[in-house]
């Protein structure tokens, strides 16, 4: 059965909440991988790259206000402590110094695992009815497996 947010129970409540705060943290630090990479890209490569990581981090930061919207309107509280995402994030930190190869790398690296949290996230909300949060998650996991794509592309 189909359910919008206040149709659902406090304990599926909880659960999305949770698993799109996972989301959340993950998406705010590939943000600062994609801008920190922007910052710091060089090579032959420089112009394109420096382009991509802007056209991801920018995305990146929209995203970050989709999701803690969804989750206000799940009733629920969007963590906003940047420590706190850094220790739940499965994405990890990077501190800039590498080539552009290890760049792409760990950029495609924290786009597999976005869309992957994103495609459990949307899972839990469709095992609960959730259409509206399993559409988010769906689609902003196909966007994390497009940007995948590209950076996977520049590597061969």
């Amino acid at each position: 059965m189909t359910q919008t947010a206040t149709d659902l129970g406090p304990t599926a409540q909880a659960a999305i909440v949770e698993a799109l705060n996972q989301s959340i943290a993950e998406t705010t630090v590939t943000t600062m991988l994609a801008q920190n990479f922007h910052w710091n890209v060089t090579g032959m490569a420089f112009g394109p790259l420096h382009a991509l990581f802007q056209e991801i981090y920018e995305d990146h930061f929209a995203a970050q206000d989709d999701l803690a919207e969804r989750v206000k309107a799940l009733d629920g509280h969007a963590e906003g402590v940047l420590s706190a995402m850094v220790k739940r994030s499965k994405v990890a930190e990077h501190d800039g110094h590498a080539d552009d190869q290890t760049m792409i790398k760990a950029l495609q690296t924290a786009q597999e695992t976005l869309a992957a949290t994103l495609a459990a996230a949307g899972e839990l909300a469709a095992e609960h009815g959730d259409t509206l949060t399993e559409d988010l998650c769906i689609a902003r996991g196909q966007v994390h497996e497009k940007f995948a794509w590209i950076l996977r592309s520049h590597l061969r």
